[in-house]
């Protein structure tokens, strides 16, 4: 099996487009063309993890956090980076990170924080936006079931739990071709009308080539007609942060008390207490300070990220309880998630978990 093998199936868990713009995803290391001997899964990929790699003759690295995050002009060895992506090149590892590619998956890293939690009726808190496009194209009676499975086939109409979701409507096409058009119904120089089948599809952004492949490949006019729209619609299944129920309402000195146990939290800093029972509660993996209007806005009874500076607790402003949990635990499972994945999709092959804490905070 070939580096390359592997990832189409890292895209499946964790699709590069979901990823954020100002992040950098992919394979960040290695040449794709060499055998795979073994993949190691860490959190991030320090120097003792790419050690760890070699040891375990493991030459495909996947983290999280990607170690190659802005650009680079030399590579001297002069800091932690640097010095991690020396020993990955000098020893043949490859590595791959996921990040906000699996954070903005549904089942991705908030999903993980909330089954970690136990908490149910799980939904996206801040959805994606400017991900959803629309295709309408025309064609005539005979050609539109064709067209429009060809369209599904490659991907178009999913909406929520709804798969092969179109419109379709009836109307009367016109056109008059050149001397050197071959139209399918007329003839060349003559005015025409005919029937024609409209047939709108919403699709994700990073599918448009393929559906554009599908629409010319199956369409039967000479020339195809068709309009891409841009929609402002967010995408319900895709975005960062979660907010889900707890199955038993709880008080919050013993929902933070939970909470530090189920996360394996070394300390937690939180707002002022409200006074309310904690039963809806929203998670955002890492950093999510920007997500707080979110989740009042979502009816949360607390919520539960990391990183947050000292101002950001006044936001809460009595309506919430706001925990900062700490990074690394918030993303904690993260990691014994693409081990199970890959071993699902991958049998029979070596896929490791990293035995190394990278968690940079450490607690008196």
């Amino acid at each position: 099996m070939k580096i390359k093998d592997i990832l189409p199936v890292l895209e499946e868990m964790a699709p590069l487009a979901y990823a954020e713009d100002f992040d950098n995803v992919g394979l960040l290391v290695g040449d794709a063309s060499a055998d795979a001997t073994g993949i190691l899964v860490c959190h991030d990929a320090l120097e003792n993890v790419i050690d760890e790699a070699v040891a375990k003759k493991c030459n495909l690295v996947v983290c999280f956090h990607p170690i190659l995050f802005s650009g680079l002009k030399k590579i001297t060895g002069k800091n932690y980076v640097e010095r991690a992506l020396i020993k990955a090149i000098k020893n043949d590892v490859a590595i791959y990170a996921v990040h906000t590619a699996l954070d903005n998956h549904k089942q991705g890293v908030n999903k993980i924080f909330c089954d970690a939690l136990g908490l149910v009726n799980t939904r996206v808190l801040v959805p994606k936006e400017n991900f959803i496009r629309k295709l309408v194209t025309y064609t005539i009676p005979e050609n539109h079931e064709q067209l429009r499975n060809a369209l599904f086939d490659a991907g178009a109409g999913s909406i929520g739990n709804y798969y092969n979701c179109s419109f379709n409507s009836q109307g009367i096409g016109t056109y008059q071709g050149n001397e050197d058009s071959d139209p399918v119904v007329g003839n060349r120089g003559e005015f025409t009308e005919t029937k024609e089948i409209k047939i709108e599809v919403t699709f994700e952004k990073h599918l448009e080539s393929k559906i554009l492949k599908a629409l010319f490949s199956s369409h039967v006019y000479e020339e195809v007609a068709y309009e891409i729209y841009t929609l402002n619609n967010t995408h319900q299944n895709i975005g960062l942060g979660m907010a889900g129920e707890l199955q038993e309402p709880m008080e919050e000195a013993a929902f933070l008390a939970f909470v530090r146990d189920k996360m394996d939290a070394q300390g937690i800093r939180h707002s002022a207490l409200t006074g309310k029972k904690v039963n809806k509660v929203a998670v955002l993996g890492g950093s999510g300070s920007f997500a707080i209007k979110s989740a009042i806005a979502a009816g949360a009874d607390a919520f539960l990220t990391a990183d947050l500076k000292y101002h950001q607790y006044y936001e809460a402003e009595g309506k919430l309880l706001l925990a900062d949990i700490g990074h690394f635990e918030s993303e904690r499972y993260t990691k014994n998630y693409i081990v199970g994945y890959l071993t699902k999709k991958i049998p029979n092959f070596a896929i490791i978990l990293s035995e190394e804490n990278t968690n940079p905070v450490k607690y008196l």
